[in-house]
């Protein structure tokens, strides 16, 4: 009987390890080594608010990291509350996306409240899609990236073409593909939606309940937002933050999934990949490897772990 029940065992210890295992292997598959483990750059910050009475003392949320003939271009959401309360669009560049120079004629957009922006370039446009006042997504158009005209704010529907209920819907996030224009956002943080647009004119929400929800371990549970979409290995992958605090004090830390359709998505189970307060994420090929930006409060680097550092 002892030797039925050793058996017994023996086969369960088997099956937990195969399971395991097998998680193990379907883990670093979907989420490999060099999307998820990151060390700091040594001199962080790269980039932060001048600390001094100028408009933009501070920086925050989100900004935006392309590169683009031959060089580094970073925008940025700067403010001074003692100085104005609209935040305002600044431009720095740089050679090796380490050293940042501020554009001499910052800010470059002051007309309307602009803040956590992205940017894309497509077919030689510069297209920013940017919270406004109150959350309300806006966007605007560049030849050049420094030269910015306001197109209004984003007209998103219901999946019936019904206006969505009132209220905030930000962190506007752009992915274009083929003719269909998508875009991400989040309803006071509490989950993320998708829409889309054959127009830039009107855009329709793919399904009404989000497609990433918080959830369900401590670290997203009270808010969430997504920053980036980018592809790699055949597969989508989002960068987003999340909070865990019922009031938002605890860290805003920044994590990754995974999709291979923009609507179902899986939350890498080692979140998150960034766990200090520091979020609005953003992963960017230098030619070599995948950086990790993240951008509030201050703008740092994460170098893929054991990777050799740019000095």
């Amino acid at each position: 009987m002892k030797c039925r029940l050793l058996i017994a065992d023996l086969f369960i210890l088997a099956a937990l390890l195969f399971v395991s295992c097998s998680s193990s292997l379907v883990a670093d598959e979907l989420f490999p080594a060099e999307l998820v483990n990151f060390t700091a750059y040594q001199k962080n910050p790269v980039f932060a608010g001048t600390a001094a009475e100028t408009w933009d003392k501070k920086i925050r949320e989100r900004g935006c990291i392309l590169q683009h003939g031959g060089k580094w271009h970073l925008w940025y959401t700067g403010y001074n509350d003692e100085r104005a309360e609209k935040k305002m669009l600044g431009y720095a560049t740089s050679p090796d996306g380490l050293t940042w120079k501020r554009y001499s004629e910052n800010p470059i957009f002051d007309k309307v409240w602009t803040e956590d922006v992205q940017v894309v370039r497509h077919e030689d446009t510069f297209y920013m899609v940017a919270e406004g006042l109150g959350d309300i997504p806006h966007m605007l158009t560049s030849p050049d990236g420094i030269h910015w005209t306001e197109r209004g704010r984003l007209d998103v529907r219901n999946t019936d073409g019904s206006p969505l209920t009132p209220g905030p819907y930000g962190t506007p996030t752009l992915w274009i593909e083929d003719e269909t224009w998508y875009l991400f956002y989040e309803r006071g943080d509490r989950g993320v939606w998708l829409a889309k647009s054959t127009d830039q004119t009107t855009w329709k929400n793919v399904q009404d309940t989000p497609v990433i929800e918080r959830g369900p371990d401590e670290y997203n549970r009270h808010a969430i937002a997504l920053n980036q979409v980018f592809r790699y290995g055949g597969r989508y992958y989002g960068v987003y933050h999340g909070n865990g605090d019922p009031n938002w004090k605890g860290p805003w830390t920044t994590c990754l999934a995974v999709s291979d359709d923009l609507v179902n998505w899986k939350k890498y189970p080692g979140n998150p990949i960034i766990s200090t307060n520091n979020s609005s994420g953003q992963m960017i090929h230098d030619g070599e490897q995948y950086r990790l930006y993240t951008m509030h409060p201050d703008v740092r680097v994460y170098y893929p772990s054991n990777a050799k550092f740019d000095e």
